[in-house]
Formats: C-alpha cells, sequence, structure tokens
C-alpha cells in the first residue's frame, strides 16, 4: 500500500472549502506527498517511510468529519483496495 486514493466528489459538491481543509488535517497527521485533483485526494507515501494502517486512516477521516461539524452529513465507506468513499448520510 503506497498510494491511497480518498474519493470527495460529494463533500466537493457541498463545500470547496472543506476539501482544503480535509487536505490540510491530513498534511499534518500522516507523512505522505497529498495531491488534490478533481474529485479525490491521493496520498503517496513512496520513500516517506511506514504506511499506517487502513483502520488509521478511515479513523483520520471520520476525525476530520467530526472536527468540521460534518459527521451528522457525511460519513466514511471504503472502497476497493486502498480507497476510501466520503459518502452523503441519507437522511
Amino acid at each position: 500500500m503506497s498510494t491511497v486514493v480518498i474519493k470527495i466528489s460529494e463533500l466537493r459538491g457541498k463545500n470547496d472549502e472543506n476539501v482544503n481543509d480535509l487536505a490540510e488535517f491530513l498534511e499534518g497527521k500522516v507523512n505522505a506527498e497529498i495531491n488534490v485533483a478533481g474529485s479525490e485526494i491521493t496520498l503517496n507515501y513512496q520513500n516517506r517511510g511506514k504506511v499506517p494502517s487502513k483502520t488509521y486512516l478511515r479513523v483520520l477521516l471520520r476525525k476530520f468529519l467530526h472536527k468540521a461539524e460534518l459527521k451528522e452529513q457525511f460519513r466514511v465507506v471504503s472502497g476497493k483496495e486502498n480507497v476510501f468513499i466520503i459518502k452523503e448520510r441519507k437522511i
């Protein structure tokens, strides 16, 4: 697992500022090169040392949603291998 993709199309649809805040939040927490492009954020761990577990990354994403007061509106879903999706909650 040297690359992790976070799909953020539904989060971007609500507010672009949240996407930038998420990228900054992850930059402070993980030792990876972070690229924001279109509807996804890519974490690239090549030549950066230890890669965190999938569980830890999921917890970080959920922590961000809580901190940004978006936990009631969005949830974190695991996609394919090394892919997380931030989806809007159905009411």
